[in-house]
């Protein structure tokens, strides 16, 4: 699969060459730029001009073959000369900041803080090395100011995770190693690593976790809990508690469907589909562990959905009892990736029926979320 740039990529390429302008009155269409991974990027110049001492220009954002809604986004940046100093030996500076269509961080615990615009420090850098070049082949000493600006950025950061990570009015600027990789896990995994960086660093020393915003949802409903209290892990509940033991936390709580959840009875940590299924089969193991008449259980193979499943055992008096032994090998496997350095509690649903089982010491949660809204 086809490799792409990231917008902090896309963001040097066009700072060097609106620079480039600027300084040396070099125009170009096309500009070359080394990222963090030392791949060589290339990239077309777009609407580059000068007006007023000012000069901008536009790089276009090629995700490659990932399926990320920020590309074909106009990357924009516009420079211009701030400050010029008379002493020679001083070194230039280049002062970053953001303009329409990038967000501006509005709560701690991100990449950069409170009030700045949401150019991550690896962004910052290579824009700032890039500059910094054309700046000694010109000979310059002073400030070079630049502003970067995604003229469709407000409207396409409702579409990511911005709004709920508190980045308000545009895009990130982002990227650490200025390549895109093709349905990138671990664009994902960094996501949930900066929601839980941000629970901690306003002070909790426990966090809510949800596979999705279904079992967000139910928090809310079932609860009364904040859903923007909690933090999405996707699939990667395995990766999540590693997280959270990594930062400091001292509990959790995982609230999921039993169509998510129940995959962990079986030891999968990780429970997209393409990893594995077996929902059915875990349920029927459950079943016949409970004493369940096999005609049942071959009933539940059959099933697509684990509703269906909940339906059957609902219809002979048996869902308790297995949901309960479900919940058992679910907290075993937790336990047993947590290996003693985080507590870990369960609550797991169904659409249909509501709370299906919960561990032990879930009540205590239920209570200390309550208490966390003043409830």
């Amino acid at each position: 699969m086809r490799k792409g740039f990231t917008t902090g990529s896309c963001a040097a390429a066009a700072a060097k060459a609106a620079t480039s302008l600027l300084l040396l009155d070099i125009k170009s269409e096309q500009i070359q730029i080394e990222t963090p991974k030392g791949i060589v990027y290339n990239a077309q110049i777009f609407d580059l001009k000068k007006e007023h001492g000012i000069v901008s220009c536009a790089v276009e954002k090629d995700g490659g073959d990932d399926p990320d809604v920020t590309s074909g986004l106009l990357i924009y940046c516009s420079v211009k000369i701030k400050e010029v100093w008379e002493d020679m030996d001083q070194e230039c500076r280049v002062s970053i900041d953001g303009g329409k269509g990038v967000g501006r961080v509005t709560k701690p615990g991100l990449d950069q803080p409170v009030g700045n615009a949401a150019i991550n420090r690896v962004p910052r850098e290579m824009i700032r090395k890039e500059v910094l070049e054309v700046c000694h082949q010109a000979d310059f000493h002073g400030e070079i100011s630049v502003t970067i600006s995604v003229p469709q950025g407000e409207e396409v950061a409702a579409k990511t995770f911005n709004p709920r990570l508190g980045i308000e009015g545009g895009i990130s600027i982002i990227g650490t190693s200025g390549i895109v990789e093709p349905m990138s896990t671990q664009a994902l995994l960094d996501t949930i690593r900066v929601e839980l960086n941000q629970r901690k660093e306003q002070g909790f020393s426990y966090v809510a976790i949800a596979p999705g915003n279904y079992g967000r949802d139910y928090m809310k409903q079932a609860y009364g809990y904040d859903i923007d209290r909690s933090v999405k892990c996707s699939n990667y509940i395995g990766d999540t508690i590693d997280m959270a033991i990594d930062l400091g936390f001292k509990r959790v709580l995982l609230t999921g469907h039993i169509g998510k959840l129940i995959k962990l009875s079986g030891g999968m940590m990780n429970t997209h589909s393409k990893e594995g299924d077996c929902r059915m089969e875990l349920m029927a193991a459950a079943a016949i562990r409970c004493g369940v008449d096999l005609d049942i259980v071959k009933k539940i193979l059959d099933c697509v959905a684990t509703e269906e499943g909940v339906r059957l055992l609902k219809a002979i008096g048996k869902e308790q009892q297995v949901m309960e032994y479900v919940m058992e090998r679910i907290m075993f496997y937790l336990n047993k990736r947590a290996a003693g350095n985080i507590e870990i509690e369960c609550v797991m649903y169904s659409n249909e029926f509501g709370e299906l089982a919960r561990s032990k010491g879930a009540e205590e949660w239920l209570i200390l979320l309550g208490q966390e809204q003043g409830r």
